[in-house]
């Protein structure tokens, strides 16, 4: 296999692993004020994700470190390109971790209603330019040899903002059942209700995305020509309609296993569909960047797969420890005997 799709493989995993892990820790911090009733209850929710939040950047910054070191023309233009886009994001996920750290520092009414807000703008924003970003890449940016012709306007389209309103949904749906999971009585309860009744809404945008990909985007001309591939999509509603029936039947923890699936599939889905473009070309496929024509030298993609063998187990190894340790369910009680919970 040539190291260029090794390395475009790896590139599709990051991102779906990464979505997966902090796929929750969005969800959960949109349903911050939605679903946390007291102060209690919302330190609660904070400390579920406490212990790995921020771990799971790491996810993201290996995604953005791949794509820079084995395609950097990909990378070069499409910070250029969506420099502001890229900007808005990098501030939201800021305000997010400087408001998980900030909220428990004093005890005003007025302070802490104010990092609350902040908690969920800083986690449904990242959730939306996410689904908005890959929407617009699945799409197609306006470029030819005389560079990008679109703006932060642009990016707004009707099938960019489905995919950001398919990524929240997704997201809110993975969150309240990592809450239920996670927690305990009322607060379990209310987080399990959440994801039942968000489900059909979250089935209905699916539905609608699949439809809208099919005449906005050609992310579906490798499935025709390799049939055998829409293994991945079935799987995908499969592992979505398996939310509903085990989340029906109580098996929360079951539910929020399929959800993980479902996400990994649907990432999974769009990275095959764009094969072998990263950013195709809305204008015409010949500036399209595919992982051929903006890919490292053959050298450097042969270093990086032998520091990738050896480095991404050690980080997987750890990651699985670390959940493996915080694996119990968050009470007040011991929010509250803690000094140094959030």
């Amino acid at each position: 296999m040539e190291f260029q799709i090794i390395w475009f493989v790896l590139w599709g995993v990051l991102w779906a692993v990464y979505f997966m892990l902090d796929g929750f820790v969005m969800g959960a911090g949109m349903l911050h004020n939605i679903i946390g009733r007291t102060d209690g209850d919302k330190r609660v929710m904070i400390n579920t994700i406490g212990p790995v939040w921020d771990g799971n950047e790491v996810w993201l910054i290996t995604a953005g470190g791949a794509t820079f070191a084995a395609f950097p023309t990909t990378y070069a233009l499409m910070f250029s390109y969506l420099y502001t886009a890229l900007l808005l994001l990098l501030f939201s996920l800021i305000v997010r971790g400087v408001s998980y750290e900030f909220r428990g520092k004093m005890d005003g009414a007025g302070w802490k209603s104010g990092w609350d807000m902040a908690i969920m703008v800083g986690n449904f924003l990242p959730a939306l330019l996410f689904g908005v970003a890959f929407g617009n890449i699945f799409k197609g940016l306006p470029m030819d040899a005389t560079g990008y012709h679109g703006s932060l306007i642009s990016l707004l389209n009707p099938y960019g903002l489905v995919t950001g309103i398919l990524f929240v949904c997704l997201f809110l749906v993975h969150g309240s059942l990592y809450l239920s999971v996670k927690t305990v009585g009322d607060l379990s309860a209310r987080s399990h209700a959440f994801a039942n009744k968000l489900w059909p809404a979250l089935l209905v945008v699916a539905v609608v995305f699949l439809g809208a990909t099919k005449f906005a985007t050609k992310l579906f001309d490798n499935y025709f020509n390799n049939p055998a591939l829409f293994i991945i999509p079935l799987l995908a509603v499969a592992a979505l309609v398996g939310i509903r029936v085990l989340s029906a039947k109580g098996n929360v923890l079951g539910a929020f296993a399929a959800s993980s699936v479902t996400i990994l599939t649907v990432v999974a889905t769009g990275v095959v569909g764009l094969f072998p473009n990263l950013i195709p070309s809305s204008l015409d496929p010949a500036y399209s960047l595919t992982i051929f024509n903006s890919s490292s030298s053959l050298y450097t993609l042969k270093i990086m797969t032998g520091v990738a063998f050896i480095f991404v187990p050690i980080v997987i190894i750890y990651k699985i420890w670390v959940y493996r340790l915080f694996r119990q369910r968050v009470t007040e009680a011991d929010v509250m005997e803690d000094t140094h919970a959030y």
